[in-house]
């Protein structure tokens, strides 16, 4: 595991930028199965108040102090005002979920100097990894990669 990911699952204080009002987006599901292992999550959200009960944060600067990262699901254009913003915020600890990294998120988080996961699931590295996430970490482990 590389020293970004062991830093970021390290830190049990996340926010997730990328929750829905429909509770039908991955986003949303990260958020239950974070707070099941253990996981402090922030929702960040422009314009919701809160979801499901939870009070939500308009940005990351909202949480300054607050959180060891900000987890990104969202597309990859919405996903740039977040690296900005999480820089900002002082939030070094960055990571893009698949479907929300692009070169140009790699090559911003580098500009900033984010510490970046990228492209990569955080079940199959948030503690305890369960179901078939622990089967996809067996395999990278044998072959390097899925």
């Amino acid at each position: 595991m590389n020293k970004a990911i062991e830093d970021f699952v390290g830190g049990k204080r996340i926010a997730l930028a990328g929750i829905s009002r429909s509770g039908k987006k991955f986003g949303n599901t990260l958020f239950t199965e974070l707070k099941g292992r253990g996981y402090d999550v922030f929702p960040v959200h422009p314009a919701a108040k809160e979801i499901g009960g939870t009070p939500c944060y308009p940005d990351l600067a909202s949480l300054k102090g607050r959180v060891d990262g900000a987890l990104v699901v969202l597309p990859p254009d919405k996903a740039l005002p977040v690296l900005r913003d999480a820089a900002s915020a002082g939030v070094k600890n960055v990571w893009l979920q698949q479907g929300a990294e692009s070169p140009e998120a790699a090559a911003l988080a580098e500009e900033l100097k984010l510490n970046l996961v990228n492209g990569r699931c955080i079940l199959m590295y948030a503690q305890p990894v369960r179901s078939f996430h622990a089967f996809h970490r067996a395999v990278m482990k044998l072959f390097g990669r899925l």
